[in-house]
């Protein structure tokens, strides 16, 4: 759970203070967000060379290399992150239920320790590259650095497609999905999203099984510290990362959005950008939901516009990230964002929470011809191509 700092009046020294000791404390900040690992610059629909500052498209995440993944083989089935602390499986072995591989967890003496624990949605999204590449129903180019770690694909003899070997986590959803579904969320790395699963099988009932890849050490990862400083920012002291504490509060297209972070002047400060998807993944709350509380899955600290869809509801916008997300019939097309309200999709003809507030998934860049929303894939995924943004800066150390 956050736990949420608010500063004395004379803030400024304390928050020097407190940021000095995290810093000491953990030899660096607690919960530093990996990078995607995406170094090629991309317009709204193909690759390209690398922009100049102030000129279209920069601003993405080719354009901001810190804390580059560091993978360390031990020789002992365990992979230690130099970047987050966290020493993980590299084989997953058989599919089984979140009960299961709680058992799994403690029990365990892989690589001579004890201290096994199922991950976080957090801790194991700090694994995803946006370097893989969708290939449908397939698999592509994977979304995890497969020279460390194992990853299945789907049983296709047994009639799952290759894409249906999600990596789970610990974090349910306080929601529910699809029709009244408790849900489990989980980051697939052969497509690249995170999304709600649900707990047990819509027609048999019966629970469900899924990898789990079992995590070790920096506990203190994926939990976030944040002060609102008073002047229209929100400092993460885990991250040290600095957000924006309003939204845009309109809707925009991937290269406006790009724009709109780097004319962005806060706070007197002017080199703010927007997050890339482990970064604005790092704010989620998922404690909260619409469903749970009336709130979108952030801490009540940030204020989130709220727009209104064709049917009269007031869903909460979905929220653009500087990262591509290569996938579909023309790969380039597409960026990540976050969806802090329900994650939507049409089935049936009905419109439903199919992934849960908190969800990862792509929209196209621009919207050139086409009208939006729009709907796609088996569960209808939402398509709204104008997307909200709240930037992000580092921290002056």
């Amino acid at each position: 759970m956050n736990g949420n700092v608010r500063p004395p009046l004379i803030g400024g020294f304390f928050f020097s203070v407190f940021l000095l000791c995290t810093t000491v404390l953990f030899g660096g900040f607690s919960y530093a967000v990996v990078h995607t690992g995406q170094v090629v610059h991309f317009s709204d629909r193909t690759a390209i060379p690398p922009p100049m500052e102030g000129n279209a498209f920069f601003g993405q995440d080719a354009d901001y290399l810190e804390n580059m993944p560091q993978y360390v083989d031990n020789g002992d089935g365990t992979i230690t992150d130099r970047v987050t602390g966290l020493t993980w499986e590299q084989e997953m072995g058989e599919k089984m239920t979140l009960q299961q591989a709680q058992v799994k967890a403690k029990e365990s003496r892989l690589g001579g320790y004890n201290d096994w624990r199922v991950p976080t949605l957090k801790e194991l999204y700090s694994l995803i590259l946006f370097t893989g590449q969708s290939g449908g129903e397939k698999a592509g180019k994977l979304f995890l650095d497969t020279r460390y770690f194992v990853q299945p694909l789907g049983n296709t003899a047994n009639g799952e497609r290759e894409i249906d070997a999600q990596t789970w986590s610990r974090t349910s959803y306080t929601g529910k999905t699809m029709r009244n579904m408790d849900t489990l969320f989980g980051v697939n790395f052969i497509d690249g999203r995170i999304k709600g699963y649900p707990t047990h099988d819509p027609r048999t009932r019966q629970p469900q099984q899924m990898y789990f890849r079992l995590v070790r050490g920096n506990a203190e990862y994926g939990k976030n510290h944040f002060v609102e400083n008073g002047d229209g920012t929100v400092s993460d002291l885990s991250t040290g990362l600095m957000w924006q504490k309003e939204d845009s509060k309109q809707g925009m297209d991937w290269e406006q959005a790009l724009q709109y972070a780097q004319q962005l002047e806060l706070a007197g400060y002017d080199d703010w950008r927007l997050p890339s998807a482990k970064e604005l993944q790092s704010i989620v709350d998922y404690t909260h939901s619409p469903q749970l509380d009336g709130l979108p899955a952030i801490d009540p600290l940030f204020q989130v516009s709220r727009i209104r869809d064709s049917g009269g509801n007031a869903p909460f916008p979905y929220f653009w990230s500087a990262t591509t997300h290569l996938d579909g019939p023309s790969p380039g097309n597409r960026a990540v964002y976050i969806a802090f309200g329900e994650a939507l999709g049409k089935m049936n003809g009905q419109i439903l929470d199919v992934h849960g507030a908190g969800a990862q998934r792509s929209d196209p860049k621009s919207a050139g011809s086409l009208s939006y929303p729009r709907y796609m894939g088996p569960q209808g995924d939402e398509l709204r191509v104008f997307n909200y943004v709240r930037c992000v800066r580092n921290i002056d150390q």
